[in-house]
């Protein structure tokens, strides 16, 4: 099966160049302009240990929550224009490779930095505090305790000026 998988992924990145030279894009995602893809993109250090890995339930806990903001985001009628123009199978595949990275859980990030990514978006805070919200409950509902969302909202909170742009 999981050959099988490759395969698929083999065939549409030969049969689509622009991803052909992104190995690690997901089917269903859209091309974009070539880029260097690296950890320091992520827009903060991981996290040292496991604590906050465990905390977030490991990978599979990540994934969850990402997916559950993302759905709330893409819903919320006070966010979801701003989502729904974006392609949301990259989103989701860079929102948990990023959050694996710096919750050290032996992910790199392929995505590209926060300053480059939201650039023109005209992005205000109080978009940046939906998407905190959304990720706040989603945290929530995966039972992540307090403290370590804490922690994690401290390590993103940085990338509010490569991201807020009025």
């Amino acid at each position: 099966m999981k050959f099988a998988t490759l395969g698929v992924i083999a065939a549409l990145a030969a049969a689509t160049p622009a991803l052909a030279q992104e190995p690690w894009a997901m089917p269903g995602e859209e091309a974009v302009d070539a880029y260097t893809p690296s950890d320091a993109n992520a827009g903060a250090t991981p996290f040292t240990g496991g604590e906050m890995l465990a905390a977030f339930n490991g990978k599979a806990g990540i994934e969850r929550v990402v997916i559950d903001m993302l759905e709330q985001s893409f819903a919320d009628p006070r966010s979801s224009d701003i989502f729904k123009a974006h392609d949301r199978a990259r989103l989701q595949r860079t929102l948990i490779e990023q959050f694996c990275y710096i919750l050290n859980g032996g992910c790199s990030y392929t995505g590209r930095d926060m300053k480059s990514t939201h650039k023109d978006m005209g992005l205000q805070v109080s978009d940046m505090n939906i998407l905190v919200e959304h990720l706040q409950l989603a945290m929530d509902k995966e039972g992540v305790p307090f403290s370590a969302q804490n922690r994690f909202l401290a390590k993103l909170a940085p990338m509010k000026r490569d991201v807020v742009e009025r």
